[in-house]
C-alpha cells in the first residue's frame, strides 16, 4: 500500500513533524496488516486518536494545557472540525476539545494542521500523563497567592514526549488550583498542586501543597497530603521521581487496578510516606535536581484599550441582569471583568467558535480563552464598560445564557451518544434537567452551591462523584426486560473552604423516574434546610438514610409503564451494550511481539544518546531492560504485574538457576537508573548493557519457541 501524500505546515517543529509522520506511517502499517490492531489502538491511543461507539469512526481529542487558547487556535480547531467532521467542538471536564466522527485516515493531517497554530494531540489519551489542567481563573483570581499557569505550562512541556509517562499501568491526571479554595479539584487527580506562599529571611518564596493518590471513577478516593510547602524549584523533580515510582511499582495485570490511588491504598499498597522515601531514592538518578521555572512563561495577554463602545439595545433587561450576576465577575486587575460562556454539554458549533473568535479579535476581550473544567467558556479582560456590547454579541450567537455554574449548569459526558463505555444516555436527561431547572425552580437558579454532574458509566467522566447531586449511568433487571436506570449519588464536591468530598451512593432509579428525584430532592432543600445552609451540609445533617427513603418510592417498578423502558433520546427498548474501553493497554500479545516492543524501546535509547538527551537514552534503556525479561518470563509461563516483580522475577527464574551469567545481579545491573545521574558516560554504559542484554534474550527466545511459531502469552490486557 502506498502512503498517502501528507502536506505538513513549515512552521511546526521537528519533533510535531516526527509525530504527524510516524503517525501517518503506523496507520498505514495497520491498514497493510504489518501492525495487528491491538498493538495500533495502544500507540494510536497516545496521539489522541480513540475509538468511538459508531464503527468506522474514532474521537481526535486535542490537549489543550490548563485550557488556554487563543483565537486563533479556536478559529483553526473550527475550521478543521468544519472540514473532517460533523462541525462540532466538545469541551471536556478535563479542559479538551474533542472532535468526534473523524476518519482514521485523515488525523495526520488534522494534527499537522493543529500543530500550525501550537495545539498539539500527543499524549491526550492512553497510559501516559493526560492533559494538565488548572483552574481557568488563574492569573485573574482576586484570591491567588500566584498565578500558576506557567507552573502547569512548565509541567506540560516538560513531560510532553518523555520516556518515563509513555507507557505506564494506566494515565495519570494532574490539576493546579488557584487558591486554597481548589477549584481544580486537585483532591480528585494522581497529582494535585495548591499555590502557596511564606516569607523567609524576609522574601517571599513559592511553592505548593502537594496531593497526591485522588481519583474519581467507579471506587473515588481523596488525595493525601505529600507535602504542606514543596519549594517552586521542587515541583518538576517531584514529579518526574514520583512517575518513576509510579512506573515500577504500579499495578499493570489488573487494569482495574493499575491507578495511582490504589497504589497508594496504605492498606494494600504504599502508604504515602513510604511513597515519599521510594521517590526520595530516584533523587540521584534525575537529570535536575533542581529546575527553575520561568514565571513569565505565560504572559498575561494585551489588555484591550479602551475604544468607543458601540451602543446596543438589551431587549431582556432581567436576563441581562441576571447573566450579570451569574457570569461575570470581577478580576484581581482593577476595573476589569470575566465573562464564563455556558455551553449547554459542552458543545459549541464550528461557525459560532469561529464568531466568538472574531469579537475577542475585535479587541473586546483579552487574547485568552480559558476552557473551564464544567465544560464552559471563560472570556478576560473585559471592561465594565463594554459588557452590554459584548452580552448583545454573544445573545446573538446563543452563548449568553445565565446561570454558569449554578445548578441550571449540568456537567455530562457524552454517554451512548459516541462513547464506547456509556450505559445510558448522559445528554438526554441533562437537557431534561435543565429545562426542569428553569421551568420549576427560578428562584435556586442563581444556586452556584448545587451542582448537578451525569456520566454515562461509573467511570466518571461527567464528575457526578464530586456533585452535591450526581448520576451514573446502570441498568436495572426486571424479568426478562431491562431497565435503563441511574444510580444517583449525593453529597460530592468541594466546599467553600476548598475540602473535598466524594458523593455517596443512595439509590439506583429508571432514567425515566430522574426528573421526579431532582423535584423531591430539591423541594425538600428549599422546605428542610436552614437559612443559608448549604445543600451538602443540608444532605450530611440529615443523612443518607432519610434521601434513601424519601426517593424510595421512585424505585418501585411495579408501576413501570412502557416508556420507561426506552432511555432518553432514544425511540426503542433499552438494550445494554457495553463496548471495551479504550484507556489502557492493549489485549493480544506474543513473545515475539514484546520482544520488538523491547528493541524499539533500545533503538530510542540509542537515539536519544546521540542527541545527547541522556535523561532520555536511560529511561528507554530502562523500559529494554525490564520490557525483555517480561517477554522471557511470560515465555515461562511465570506472572508479570509490576516491573519490580519482573526484576525481581528474573533474578530468581533466569540469574539464580545460572541460565543468565552475569557478576551482578539483574536487579543491581537495571536499578543502576536510580543511583546515577544520567551523564554521558554512565548514558553510554547504561544503554550498552540494554543492548547485550537484548542480544541474549534474542538467542535464548529461540530455545523457548516451540515449532517455530509465537505462542499466545497475554490476553485481555497488556501485562507489565
Amino acid at each position: 500500500m502506498k502512503i498517502p501524500t501528507l502536506e505538513i505546515p513549515e512552521n511546526i517543529s521537528d519533533l510535531a513533524r516526527e509525530d504527524v509522520v510516524e503517525l501517518q506511517n503506523k496507520i498505514t502499517g495497520f491498514k497493510t496488516g504489518a501492525i495487528p490492531e491491538e498493538r495500533f489502538k495502544a500507540f494510536r491511543l497516545t496521539r489522541g486518536v480513540y475509538g468511538q461507539r459508531q464503527l468506522g469512526v474514532q474521537m481526535f481529542r486535542i490537549k489543550i494545557p490548563y485550557g488556554k487558547l487563543t483565537a486563533r487556535q479556536l478559529t483553526k480547531i473550527a475550521e478543521v472540525s468544519e472540514e473532517y467532521t460533523n462541525g462540532n467542538l466538545h469541551t471536556t471536564t478535563r479542559q479538551n476539545v474533542q472532535l468526534h466522527y473523524v476518519h482514521l485516515e485523515d488525523t495526520p493531517e488534522m494534527w499537522a494542521k493543529l500543530e500550525a497554530v501550537g495545539i498539539t494531540t500527543r499524549e491526550a489519551c492512553g497510559n501516559t500523563v493526560r492533559n494538565i489542567t488548572a483552574s481557568p481563573l488563574a492569573g485573574i483570581d482576586p484570591e491567588e497567592p500566584f498565578d500558576v499557569a506557567p507552573y502547569a505550562e512548565a509541567v506540560f512541556q516538560y513531560f510532553l514526549r518523555n520516556p518515563v509517562c509513555q507507557d505506564m499501568g494506566r494515565k495519570i491526571k494532574m490539576a493546579f488550583s488557584s487558591s486554597e479554595k481548589d477549584s481544580a479539584y486537585t483532591y480528585f487527580h494522581d497529582f494535585g498542586f495548591i499555590p502557596v506562599v511564606k516569607t523567609e529571611h524576609g522574601k517571599e518564596v513559592r511553592g505548593f501543597k502537594t496531593v497526591v493518590g485522588g481519583g474519581l471513577g467507579a471506587q473515588p478516593y481523596i488525595a493525601e497530603v505529600a507535602h504542606t510547602f514543596l519549594p517552586e524549584e521542587q515541583l518538576i523533580p517531584f514529579i518526574e521521581a514520583a512517575l518513576r515510582v509510579f512506573d515500577r511499582y504500579g499495578e499493570r495485570e489488573k487494569r482495574m487496578k493499575a491507578r495511582m490511588k490504589y497504589m497508594l491504598d496504605g492498606k494494600k499498597g504504599l502508604s504515602v510516606a513510604k511513597f515519599r522515601e521510594l521517590i526520595d531514592v530516584e533523587y540521584a538518578g534525575l537529570q535536575h535536581q533542581l529546575y527553575v521555572i520561568d514565571r513569565e512563561m505565560v504572559a498575561q495577554p494585551a489588555i484591550p484599550a479602551p475604544e468607543p463602545v458601540q451602543d446596543v439595545e438589551i431587549l431582556d433587561e432581567a436576563k441581562y441582569k441576571q447573566w450579570v450576576q451569574t457570569n461575570v465577575f470581577a478580576q484581581k486587575q482593577e476595573g476589569f471583568y470575566a465573562v464564563y460562556i455556558k455551553l449547554q454539554l459542552g458543545n459549541i458549533s464550528a461557525e459560532k467558535a469561529r464568531e466568538l473568535a472574531k469579537i475577542i479579535g475585535e479587541g473586546v476581550a483579552a487574547d485568552d480563552i480559558r476552557v473551564t473544567i464544567n465544560q464552559g467558556l471563560l472570556l478576560k479582560y473585559i471592561r465594565k464598560e463594554t459588557l452590554p456590547y459584548l452580552y448583545y454579541r454573544l445573545n446573538h450567537l446563543e452563548l449568553a445564557e445565565p446561570g454558569f455554574g449554578t445548578l441550571a449548569d449540568i456537567t455530562a459526558c457524552p454517554g451512548t451518544d459516541t462513547c464506547n463505555l456509556g450505559v445510558t444516555n448522559s445528554t438526554g436527561v441533562a437537557q431534561e434537567l435543565e429545562k426542569l431547572v428553569n421551568e420549576e425552580f427560578t428562584e435556586l437558579i442563581l444556586n452556584s452551591n448545587i451542582n448537578i454532574k451525569i456520566s454515562g458509566c461509573m467511570n466518571s467522566c461527567g464528575q457526578h462523584m464530586a456533585a452535591e447531586i450526581g448520576f451514573h449511568g446502570s441498568s436495572i433487571k426486571h424479568g426478562v426486560l431491562v431497565v435503563p436506570a441511574l444510580q444517583v449519588v449525593l453529597g460530592g464536591g468541594v466546599n467553600s473552604f476548598g475540602k473535598g468530598y466524594i458523593a455517596e451512593k443512595v439509590i439506583k432509579l429508571p432514567t425515566k423516574r430522574i426528573p421526579d428525584a431532582v423535584r423531591f430532592l430539591l423541594h425538600g432543600y428549599e422546605a428542610h434546610s436552614t437559612e443559608g445552609e448549604y445543600f451538602n451540609d443540608y444532605y450530611y445533617r440529615l443523612g443518607k438514610m432519610y434521601f434513601y427513603t424519601l426517593l424510595k418510592p421512585l424505585a418501585n417498578l411495579e408501576n413501570l409503564q412502557d416508556t420507561e423502558y426506552i432511555d432518553w433520546g432514544h425511540d426503542s427498548a433499552f438494550i445494554p451494550e457495553i463496548g471495551t474501553g479504550e484507556c489502557a493497554g492493549v489485549s493480544y500479545d506474543v513473545v515475539g511481539t514484546i520482544l520488538v516492543d523491547a528493541e524499539e524501546r533500545h533503538y530510542y535509547a540509542v537515539k536519544a544518546l546521540e542527541k545527547t538527551r541522556f535523561s532520555d537514552a536511560v529511561y528507554h534503556a530502562y523500559s529494554a531492560f525490564v520490557i525483555g525479561a517480561k517477554a522471557m518470563l511470560l515465555g515461562k509461563d511465570i506472572h508479570c504485574n509490576t516491573h519490580q516483580g519482573i526484576i525481581q522475577d528474573f533474578n530468581d527464574h533466569y540469574h539464580l538457576t545460572g541460565e543468565w551469567k552475569s557478576d551482578i545481579s539483574f536487579s543491581d545491573m537495571v536499578l543502576q537508573i536510580n543511583k546515577n545521574e544520567p551523564s554521558a558516560t554512565f548514558t553510554q554504559t547504561y544503554v550498552q548493557a540494554a543492548g547485550q542484554f537484548l542480544a541474549y534474550i534474542k538467542q535464548k527466545r529461540q530455545e523457548q519457541v516451540v515449532g517455530g511459531e509465537d505462542r499466545l502469552v497475554v490476553q485481555n490486557y497488556y501485562k507489565a
